[in-house]
């Protein structure tokens, strides 16, 4: 079976023509894990839509230390900043494993949105959400001290607890590096704090995964922090 923009969420509600149309002015490519897709200051201006796989997006500052912005799966896209303004590229983007994405050229992919108002209405609002999400970063990063911000990104990452209906937990369980270069904090701080959540009882080493054992507390903790 051949690539096709009908494989891509974004893409599934354009009529049959425009889908032949521009399946024809895109390319598709496949990353290994660990293999750089995008580097910081990149000229280029293609928009990656990911069919499978997984990646992570790094920024780094002008000082040069780097922060995980997040991760990006199946159905999502990243590149259209550049493809919209032509400046050059403000993150690093590297495979976590195998990948396969459709890359569109800047230009197509503005010509396409122009004529698709509906995959427009569409990437507005994902450009919307993903602003909320980094104001949400930087409100944290302005007022919360390092454990509060550690808290909050736990429970980001995880998912609810299979037969604890009260917990959460974070599988695989994260790296202590990741978690700092997420929160923007060194190692040692993170080791420090998770073993205080330990022994408070809120977080507990399982096989395969870290358990919020309170979570409810840790939102709690966020809030009166937030609200001094």
């Amino acid at each position: 079976m051949s690539n096709t923009l009908s494989q891509i969420p974004l893409f599934k509600s354009l009529d049959e023509s425009i889908l032949r149309t521009f399946d024809g002015r895109v390319r598709w490519a496949k990353f290994e894990e660990s293999e750089l897709v995008i580097d910081y200051d990149d000229s280029s201006n293609d928009v990656y839509f990911i069919v499978s796989g997984q990646v992570r997006v790094l920024y780094r500052t002008i000082t040069g230390k780097e922060v995980i912005l997040g991760e990006m799966g199946a159905g999502q896209f990243f590149g259209e900043l550049s493809a919209i303004d032509g400046v050059g590229r403000s993150a690093n983007v590297t495979a976590l494993n195998r990948s396969q994405m459709c890359i569109m050229a800047g230009p197509v992919f503005m010509e396409l949105v122009t004529h698709a108002p509906v995959v427009c209405r569409q990437i507005l609002t994902i450009l919307a959400s993903r602003i909320r999400f980094l104001n949400t970063r930087l409100a944290e990063h302005s007022f919360l001290q390092t454990k509060h911000r550690l808290y909050a990104e736990l429970i980001r990452l995880s998912q609810p607890r299979s037969g604890h209906p009260s917990q959460r937990v974070v599988s695989p369980p994260p790296f202590h590096h990741d978690l700092a270069a997420r929160i923007g904090c060194r190692r040692e701080a993170v080791s420090r704090e998770l073993s205080a959540l330990e022994k408070e009882g809120l977080v507990s080493k399982t096989r395969g995964a870290l358990a919020l054992l309170n979570p409810d507390e840790l939102n709690k903790r966020i809030s009166a922090a937030l609200s001094d």
